[in-house]
Order: structure tokens, then sequence, then C-alpha cells
């Protein structure tokens, strides 16, 4: 990454979060193919795992943290995001310990932070006409594509994907949404970024490709039927809230720069 110019007058602390849950099959190549010569830190964050997710975590030399309840995808990205900012993270890498999406994508799906483009990247897997490869079920696809055509007219932005988990995000758009009022579940990643156009936040999109095979995790039809309610639910929130009809919690600006999290989180040693 020495080659590509950057904004920072000191070297950004890059620090890439595992949101895991029952990730024991796949961690290891995904901690394998985070390129170690770009990202300084990894959090990982274990979500009452029923498998051996920790002592993977463990045996490869990490430092994770154990929710002694499962909370969630979304409350496993807010104690991520907590943590990474505790350790001074100046840019965090949502990657799923899951071997979805590709790891060493990293270096590309960083550079416009580091260039000062944007307070965060999104991969899509729709630029580049790579939505297809690595299998992606056709209801899923269509089903991607309705959702973000209703969010880019309820957002007035233009995104050519909303749904994708491989994200780079800024300290400066942690610290400015509110994301500790977010859902525990699937609709944090529309809530986040709901919150991030909300605030004036910047966000630019590079093309990525995923991987659909037995180990990698993803929901259902019928769970994927009421995550898109849950969409909704948030757009019309984001509606009332620019109209100043009604005010909600989700969209105030973030006044807790740092912190662990719940009680509730424990390290386990």
């Amino acid at each position: 990454m020495n080659h590509v110019p950057t904004s920072f007058e000191t070297p950004p602390k890059i620090i890439a979060i595992l949101p895991a849950y029952n990730a024991e099959r796949t961690l290891e190549r995904t901690v394998h193919d985070i390129p170690k010569n770009v990202v300084d830190d990894i959090v990982l964050v274990d979500d009452a795992s029923q498998d051996r997710t920790w002592d993977v975590a463990k045996r490869l030399g990490l430092d994770p943290i154990r929710h002694a309840t499962n909370r969630g995808y979304g409350g496993n990205q807010k104690t991520c995001y907590q943590e990474a900012i505790r350790r001074g993270a100046d840019i965090v890498v949502m990657v799923h310990p899951d071997y979805q999406y590709d790891p060493t994508v990293i270096p590309e799906l960083i550079a416009p932070l580091l260039q000062g483009k944007c307070d965060a990247v999104f991969g899509s897997r729709m630029l580049g006409e790579r939505f297809l490869e690595g299998g992606m079920p056709l209801w899923k696809f269509y089903g991607n594509v309705f959702l973000t055509a209703f969010e880019n007219v309820t957002f007035q932005r233009f995104f050519t994907e909303c749904h994708s988990g491989f994200r780079a995000y800024s300290r400066r758009y942690l610290q400015t949404v509110n994301f500790g009022a977010n859902s525990n579940n699937f609709v944090f990643d529309t809530e986040i970024i709901a919150q991030g156009v909300y605030h004036g936040l910047r966000i630019l999109e590079i093309p990525i490709a995923t991987r659909y095979f037995e180990e990698a995790s993803q929901i259902g039809p019928w769970a994927s039927l009421r995550y898109a309610g849950s969409i909704f639910l948030i757009l019309l929130k984001f509606q009332i809230q620019r109209s100043g009809f009604m005010r909600f919690r989700i969209f105030e600006q973030r006044t807790r720069q740092d912190g662990h999290g719940s009680e509730e989180q424990k390290r386990v040693p």
C-alpha cells in the first residue's frame, strides 16, 4: 500500500473486524487471506458460537472477545466497532469470517479512504458485472436489486448495492453515526447506511465478487422477507426524520467516542 497516496499525516491504523458466529470451518482461511502488511490489528468477536470458533481464534494468535449470550449480527458489529475505536483505529474494515468475501481485496477497499475521497467504502457485487460470480442465487440477486432501488429513491443517492457485508469505515464515520442505537439483527447494515446518508457522509463503492458454498452463512427466503420488511421500516423512519415530522434516536449524532460496549461483553482467558 506504500504506492497509494494518503491524506494522513502519520500512518493510519487499520483494523479488520470479524463478527464471528459458528465460523470454525472458515475462520482460518479468512484470517490467512487478510493482508498483514496492510492490516495492523484484527478484532474478532465470537457471538456465543456453538462450535470451536473461539478455540480456532486463540490458536491463530488472535485476542478475541466472547459474548456470553448471542446478540445477533448487528449486536456483534456494535462490539466490534466499539473495540476497534478503543484500539485507536483510523480505518475499520469489516470482514465476514465465513470466507464469503475475499479479504485479499482489502487494499483496494481502503484506498479511497486513505486518499481522503470518502468516509466509507462498500464492496459491490453489482459493479463490474460480477453479481452472479460465485453462485449468488437468482432470488437473492433480484431481491437485492429491488431493495436497493427503493433505498436509492429514499436516500436520493445512487448505490449499485446496499446489502454487501464487505465494508470499510473511517473513524469519523463511526464516531458520527449512532450505531449503538441500531438493531441487533441483519438490518443493522442498512441502518448504518441510512445514518451516514442522513449526516452527509461520503460513501463510495468498488466492485467485488463473492463465494457461495455450504460453509458460507446466508439467510433463507423467509428470513429474507422479514429482513425486507425491516428495511422498509427504516426507510420510512428516514423519510419521517428528514421531513422533520418526528425524530428518531438512531439518527442522533453519536456523542460517546470510545468504550468497550455493554457490561455483558467479557474476555475469556
